[in-house]
């Protein structure tokens, strides 16, 4: 298979049988050659949960210290009084049914959605559209809120939720790679932190089996776990 120069050039920098510190994985991926937009960098963490069971679910959310780099379009659903507070406090959309109107239609232009709980019984008619992209508001996760100018604010500010597949790998932006190095650890070892945090009661053996970090065009790189882990006095 013929493989890009870039490609070329990146095998040459990178070992892919190695495991790296978060510090020579960061300095790596800056060292890719570069492509023409700002990448995001992002985290994948293989768990050792049951992921076919239910209360094995890994979930939370975390504020990123730095943010996420990336402009967050908000949509909010709420009724009176509620929708000035949340177009003041920076959602970019708030209202209830032409927006029901509007999604049911097929438009997806938005990255997060916060609701009133008095908005949940009708925002379940949604379920099906905004559940498989991750979009549902949830009460754990803060986005069913009465306040809803602390969530918006919160969501603008970097708050990011995080989840675990059916393969119980969790996936999770940590920001840009325009980013300081030290920025970019920063919101990865609070991710992590994060994701320690939310090990499921039930969960059993070794819970944070391997890492890996990539860049939206770049390869993904395996780190060395003992040494991440260590930084917040976690041994599996």
């Amino acid at each position: 298979m013929h493989r890009s120069k870039r490609f070329r050039e990146i095998d040459k920098l990178i070992d892919v049988t190695k495991a790296y510190t978060v510090d020579e994985a960061i300095e790596l991926l800056k060292k890719c050659p570069p492509v023409k937009f700002d990448q995001s960098v992002e985290l994948s963490l293989k768990t050792g949960v049951d992921a076919q069971k239910s209360e094995q679910l890994v979930r939370g959310t975390v504020s990123l210290p730095n943010g996420t780099g990336k402009r967050i379009v908000i949509v909010v659903f709420a009724k009176g009084d509620k929708i000035k507070e949340a177009l003041d406090a920076g959602a970019d959309f708030a209202g209830n049914e032409e927006l029901f109107e509007k999604i049911k239609s097929g438009w997806l232009g938005f990255d997060a959605v916060i609701a009133t709980p008095d908005m949940m019984r009708d925002l379940g008619k949604l379920a099906k559209i905004l559940g498989p992209r991750g979009l549902m508001p949830t009460p754990k996760a803060g986005t069913v809120t009465a306040d809803v100018a602390k969530a918006v604010a919160e969501s603008k500010a970097g708050k990011i939720e995080f989840k675990s597949d059916k393969h119980g790998v969790v996936n999770a932006p940590a920001g840009k790679l325009s980013f300081a190095s030290a920025k970019l650890k920063e919101n990865l070892v609070a991710i992590l932190s994060a994701i320690i945090r939310a090990k499921p009661a039930t969960a059993k053996g070794v819970y944070l089996k391997s890492l890996s970090l990539s860049s939206t065009m770049g390869p993904g790189m395996k780190i060395d776990l003992q040494t991440f882990a260590e930084i917040h006095g976690e041994k599996d």
